[in-house]
């Protein structure tokens, strides 16, 4: 995040609001003129950035997360993603044949921008997903996304098993899962006993 992007990503959170900067400012009760271009650098041309307090009085006065803000830095789209967790996932009506997310009862989990990929998230349970992932974690993931060795991956089994291994071998003839955790073994299966794999892009902790 580079100086020039705070203040762009400040900018546009503003205006989302139907605000200027002065205004942003205004409505999370600091100097209105904290945020004004003559505030953006000092006399000797040296960058100023905002506090982390001056960001997190923001954010609240807006009701937005950090993660909409750091989407609006980076210039990614911010929003959310469907969500429930590994046990729901484990039931018929959540997922079509290719592993997209369908039908209702999901919630919603916030999170980065993410163009306009289709995401959803997982909320994990249990410790057989450990050290990677632990209980509580929200991992997403991108069911269109291409699927290569060694990713961590979301599979559903053609029996309604789904879990979170790392893809270790895929041809013709077999499917190797390997365990996110050393105490749980390696799944194999038959391309046949797989009803879709999805790539884990990244994880909420």
């Amino acid at each position: 995040m580079q100086h020039k992007d705070i203040w762009r990503g400040l900018d546009q959170l503003a205006g989302q609001h139907g605000l200027s900067a002065s205004g942003l400012a205004k409505r999370a009760g600091l100097d209105p003129t904290s945020f004004n271009p003559s505030k953006r650098e000092g006399a000797n041309g040296r960058p100023r950035w905002p506090t982390i307090e001056s960001l997190a009085r923001v954010l609240d006065a807006v009701g937005a997360g950090f993660y909409d803000f750091a989407a609006l830095v980076e210039g990614r789209r911010g929003g959310s993603a469907p969500l429930i967790g590994f046990g729901q996932a484990q039931q018929d009506g959540f997922f079509d044949d290719a592993g997209f997310p369908v039908g209702a009862g999901w919630d919603d989990a916030r999170f980065p921008g993410l163009g306009t990929e289709t995401v959803y998230a997982l909320q994990v349970s249990g410790d057989s997903m450990e050290p990677a992932y632990r209980a509580g974690d929200r991992i997403i993931v991108a069911p269109g996304a291409e699927v290569k060795l060694g990713d961590r991956v979301v599979a559903k089994t053609a029996q309604g098993e789904v879990m979170a291994k790392v893809l270790a071998r895929k041809n013709t003839r077999i499917i190797e899962l390997a365990s996110l955790n050393p105490d749980y073994p390696s799944r194999e299966f038959k391309p046949s006993e797989i009803a879709w794999i999805a790539r884990i892009l990244w994880a909420s902790q």
